[in-house]
Parts: C-alpha cells; sequence; structure tokens
C-alpha cells in the first residue's frame, strides 16, 4: 500500500509515525525542527489520514506498508519514531525487519496487551451520524456527551473534511476508517511479541503522567529489546509530544541526532 507522507529537511532519515486517530499534521511544529538535522518522513498509516483504507488492519500490514515506503524511497540508516498504534507498528517492523531500522524510538506505549484503551472513543465516534450532521460544532456537541476532554476532541475533530459525495454534493466525513476500526480494534490492543528478542538500538519514551508505559512494562521492554533504555518526560500524559514538545525534541536529539 503506498502511503501518503510529508517530507521536509536534509540529512539522515526520520520516520515518525502516529497513533490510532492520529494524522501526519499532528507532528507538524516537531517534524521542522527535527528537519534542521534530519530528512523527515511523517506517515499517514493505513486507514487514516490521506493513505488508503482497507478491510485489513493489523500490525503485520502495517509494518509491510512502512517496509514498502522505506523501499520506495530508497531509504537506509533509518530512524523510526511512533507514537501509541504507530509506536507497535514501529516495534512490528523493527522486530520483523531488523536491517530496515537502525535506531527505533516508541512513544509511550509497550509490547503488551491494552485491555479497553479507545473503546469509549470509538463508542462516541460511532454516534456521529455524518448523514445528518452540518458541521463541525454538530460533530463536537454530539462526542461532548460521552468525551470531556477538550483536547481529545479537537484532536479527533481535525479528521473530519468535506467530501465530495458522488452526486455534487459535499458531506462531512472522517479521514480515519472509523468501520474498519471499530471492528478490528482488539487486534490493535492486541502485544507486538516476537519469539526472539530484537537487538535493534531502542528508546521508549513515557510520560510522567502516561499509564501507558507502568513500571511493570519494564521488564518486559528489556526482554524484548535487550539494548533498550526508557526516558520518562516530566509533566507529560499519553501525548507526550504534545504535552512537552520541546522535552521530546531534546529527547529525541540526544537519542538520535
Amino acid at each position: 500500500m503506498k502511503l501518503f507522507f510529508r517530507k521536509s529537511g536534509n540529512g539522515r532519515p526520520l520516520v515518525i509515525m502516529h497513533g490510532l486517530f492520529g494524522i501526519s499534521d499532528n507532528w507538524a511544529g516537531l517534524a521542522k525542527q527535527w528537519s534542521e538535522n534530519f530528512t523527515v518522513y511523517a506517515l499517514d498509516l493505513r486507514n487514516h489520514g490521506q493513505s488508503p483504507h482497507s478491510e485489513e488492519w493489523n500490525y503485520a500490514g502495517m509494518a509491510e506498508d512502512v517496509l514498502e515506503f522505506l523501499g520506495d524511497e530508497k531509504l537506509n540508516n533509518v530512524t523510526i519514531l511512533g507514537h501509541s498504534m504507530g509506536g507497535k507498528v514501529a516495534m512490528k517492523l523493527a522486530i520483523e525487519y531488523p536491517m530496515a531500522v537502525s535506531k527505533l524510538i516508541v512513544s509511550d506505549i509497550a509490547p503488551r496487551r491494552y485491555a479497553s484503551q479507545n473503546k469509549d472513543v470509538v463508542a462516541a465516534l460511532l454516534k456521529v451520524d455524518l448523514s445528518v450532521i452540518q458541521s463541525r460544532k454538530d460533530a463536537e456537541s454530539i462526542l461532548k456527551h460521552d468525551l470531556h476532554d477538550a483536547g481529545t476532541l479537537q484532536f479527533l475533530l481535525k479528521n473530519l473534511f468535506w467530501k465530495d459525495d458522488g452526486s455534487g454534493e459535499k458531506r462531512l466525513a472522517w479521514r480515519f476508517n472509523l468501520d474498519v476500526i471499530s471492528r478490528n480494534l482488539d487486534e490493535i490492543l492486541a502485544p507486538t511479541l516476537p519469539e526472539s528478542t530484537c537487538e535493534t538500538e531502542s528508546l521508549f519514551l513515557r510520560g510522567s503522567k502516561s499509564p501507558y508505559i507502568l513500571e511493570e512494562d519494564a521488564l518486559e521492554i528489556a526482554l524484548v529489546f535487550p539494548n533498550s533504555s526508557i526516558v520518562t518526560i516530566e509533566n507529560a500524559g499519553h501525548w507526550v509530544h504534545a504535552d512537552q514538545p520541546a522535552a521530546m525534541y531534546e529527547a529525541v536529539m540526544t537519542f538520535a541526532g
């Protein structure tokens, strides 16, 4: 699958992958900063952003998409950075295709199963009838009944766009493939564990206020990625790059710069 991507800068390649419901543009600010030292490629993963939609949606398929992208762009000596779901894609890529990844950076996700994260978000999104709503405000009003965090709401609403319905009229649509995501969410909550260890030099970033990488996850991370370290970003939740962009920038530069 040919993925949509945004490219900037010059230097060694830094490939960035967003999390669930994210888009490449979420990384625009940091991508601009990193582009002073790297050629930055911010991807839209399948069923997200401007990349194609597919009924197949799992980590194996997404990792193969990224491998195809690396081949198309003739990239080597690549640093891969993935947040949340994108972090699991990055782990899968490093595990299955170790020669494709020089350095691995995983933001706020561990190689384990997550029980219920984002199921409430999916349930709320499914209540938005796109055939009826006339504006982003309409969608926001519906989502507010179940989702009370303003940052999460704006993050999701960035995915709404006006789409030609085929009759010359335009209607609001989600850039992500909500139908496939809702049916396959359990697959995405699954772990990314290999049969053997992954020797790629790796950095795991965790938000100090986030429950996604816990103290007990450190042992599993060390077992799967023995050449890894964990750095805690203070005063950051799950969206480390949005909560503490300066600290995120410095952590990546220290590890990969």
